[in-house]
């Protein structure tokens, strides 16, 4: 497994990121992923060098932070970095909430789940427009002074939310956002918001960087397999002349290095030169989770690098 510094963290992290979204998560009445599968997931990502694991206090109700916690429990916790989430609740009557309040209420609910006194990395899962941002930066800056948070990130917002945000903690000296996880991936680019983090060094930790399966190929034929991600959420399975101009590059790249769609997918993101970028996966199986983590073990060429940015 290669590592890399988490943006300006400091931290040391796997050059891939394992995603428990589908932890206890049910589709159509479906359990993605029950317990002892989670563990036996996990387990596998550490035999394979990951460290970097991410989940929030709303995933599977909570079951998810607290299968990692469990799970951690037989091991080093200062071995693993560990990502979570505050915006939806699981403790706090206060939904779709960053107030000062609601914040107090989901980590303690968020630290007691997972069995530890501390959150390497805590995220405000979306943007609160009811909420001042001076005051939940406030409270978050809090919680590091407290410790019971290192480093303070924002998921998915307009790229405008995360300058205001940025210029607000610079003015008031309060602790920033320093790792952001936005949808990013070889199909869809939210360049705005990516030209903000390449110039503040903020580090990127995209969601669906495999673009819900498409790069992967699997969708190539229009076919969606039974128990598939497109199978369950029932997608039509139409999809946009960039995404197939986009796969067809990635599958070049990928018959020319003996890798996978996704393996090279992941790559991509990797490699990229402006920020830090790590991408957050997926995986259902042990098979799935060999194949992504296997990113870490390929390189690009510049000319294969430019092949699938050139083809968006």
């Amino acid at each position: 497994m290669e590592y890399t510094k988490l943006g300006s963290t400091g931290l040391d992290v796997s050059k891939v990121c394992f995603g428990t979204w589908r932890f206890n998560k049910e589709s159509d009445g479906t359990v993605e992923t029950d317990r002892e599968t989670a563990h036996e997931l996990l387990d596998r990502f550490a035999d394979h060098g990951g460290n970097f694991i991410d989940t929030a206090n709303g995933y599977g109700d909570g079951e998810s932070e607290r299968w990692i916690g469990e799970w951690l429990g037989d091991r080093d916790r200062e071995d693993y970095v560990i990502a979570s989430k505050v915006y939806w609740s699981q403790v706090s009557r206060f939904d779709e909430n960053l107030s000062r309040k609601n914040i107090r209420a989901e980590i303690e609910g968020t630290l007691e789940r997972l069995d530890t006194d501390y959150i390497d990395v805590y995220y405000i899962h979306r943007w609160d427009d009811d909420t001042p941002i001076r005051e939940t930066l406030r409270t978050l800056t809090r919680l590091v002074e407290e410790g019971k948070v290192h480093y303070l990130a924002a998921s998915s917002m307009a790229a405008w939310k995360l300058t205001k945000a940025l210029w607000t903690s610079d003015v008031d000296g309060l602790e920033r956002f320093e790792v952001t996880q936005p949808r990013f991936n070889a199909a869809d680019r939210p360049q705005e918001y990516l030209d903000v983090c390449g110039d503040q060094g903020l580090a990127v930790c995209p969601w669906s960087p495999l673009d819900g399966g498409v790069l992967t190929g699997k969708y190539a034929t229009g076919d969606a397999d039974e128990g598939s991600r497109a199978d369950l959420d029932g997608w039509d399975m139409s999809f946009s002349d960039r995404q197939q101009r986009v796969l067809e590059a990635v599958q070049d790249v990928a018959d020319d290095l003996e890798a996978t769609p996704a393996q090279v997918s992941l790559r991509w993101l990797i490699e990229q030169r402006e920020f830090t970028c790590v991408p957050i996966f997926g995986a259902r199986t042990l098979e799935q989770m060999d194949e992504n983590v296997g990113a870490a073990d390929i390189s690009l060429s510049d000319e294969q690098y430019e092949q699938i940015a050139d083809a968006y």
